[in-house]
């Protein structure tokens, strides 16, 4: 049986940076609130025109593309997480085919929130392990700065979020030293309405879209703060540990952990709960905000480029997010 091998990663992010001082200037809050609630001091919103959820994964992807030493033609799947599609339908997979000029191999989208890009790349690991495919390129892309409501309303939500891009390349492997070792999904839909953008959806009577729907809030993100990040901090340490258990492997064993960039606080908590230094815990929120499915692989192309990655470290990524869903990965570089 084949292994799966990273052999590439990038990303990309819009020039557009927005600090908190920005957001000042068109809500009631101020950089010490932000700072103090969610870590974050800065982050990158997209530039109409000229960046699209495509185009920034075209960018990610190729630069991935180019570190593995591989052409685009060399790839025959792609899975493509994102929940903010330029389209309503259809997905980004196909789009990012085109842009590649790669008609033909089969792209498949994700929907797995802020957990997606984990969920993506274990789809990509199990078709590469059965033999389907061998150089798969999985991606996260994400522009939510368009559906942000920017006023004091709508600031516990508006602070959090930012755009930006992450890809890597999959090879099928048969070096056992060099491989994915395992991926984890979980979910638990009982608490899909504490984290959720309720509307467009298809059960709606009459049109898709409403003003009454806009009205009413429907379009824009709801959550409950305190559930989420009750929740996260006993998934995340918990599909970590899963994860270490599986491949009888202990909590210092890990050399460098990527976590979803979600809040500065549950990242701290984590690692405190696990026992982590500071020094091996990615965090780069302070940067971009908490971009969804694109953050692990936007984190990883950064510890990597700073030279935190190194052949045979142990490095553990873990998700957790809307649906409710969490995940974790688990690979030997």
């Amino acid at each position: 049986m084949p292994y799966s091998q990273i052999v590439g990663v990038g990303h990309y992010v819009p020039d557009n940076v927005v600090t908190n001082h920005d957001l000042e200037k068109l809500m009631d809050t101020s950089d010490a609130w932000i700072q103090e609630r969610t870590g974050i001091k800065e982050r990158r919103f997209f530039t109409p025109g000229k960046d699209t959820v495509t185009s920034m994964a075209t960018q990610a992807s190729l630069i991935a593309l180019e570190r593995a030493g591989m052409k685009p033609s060399d790839i025959d799947f792609i899975v493509f997480a994102t929940i903010t599609a330029d389209y309503y339908f259809p997905g980004c997979g196909v789009l990012l085919q085109r842009e590649l000029n790669i008609p033909g191999i089969g792209a498949l989208d994700i929907r797995n929130q802020c957990s997606g890009f984990i969920y993506a790349l274990s789809v990509a690991d199990q078709f590469i392990k059965a033999g389907m495919y061998k150089n798969i390129l999985v991606v996260g892309s994400e522009i939510q700065s368009s559906f942000l409501e920017m006023s004091t309303e709508g600031r516990g939500i508006a602070v959090i979020f930012g755009d930006g891009a992450g890809a890597v390349v999959l090879k099928a492997t048969d070096h056992p030293d060099h491989k994915i070792l395992s991926t984890h999904l979980h979910a638990d839909g009982r608490f899909a309405e504490e984290l959720i953008v309720k509307d467009p959806g298809g059960s709606r009577q009459g049109r898709w879209i409403s003003h009454e729907m806009i009205e009413q809030g429907g379009t824009t993100v709801y959550m409950n703060g305190q559930n989420v990040f009750k929740h996260a901090v006993v998934r995340f340490p918990e599909v970590i540990k899963e994860a270490l258990d599986t491949n009888g492997l202990e909590t210092s064993d890990i050399d460098v952990l990527i976590p979803h960039q979600a809040n500065l606080r549950i990242t701290k908590y984590v690692g405190e709960q696990l026992g982590l230094p500071e020094e091996k815990i990615v965090s780069n929120i302070q940067k971009y905000g908490n971009t969804t499915a694109a953050s692990i692989p936007i984190a990883l192309s950064e510890a990597w480029e700073a030279g935190r990655i190194q052949s045979g470290n142990l490095v553990c990524m873990a998700a957790f997010g809307s649906g409710f869903t969490w995940a974790s990965a688990l690979i030997r570089w």
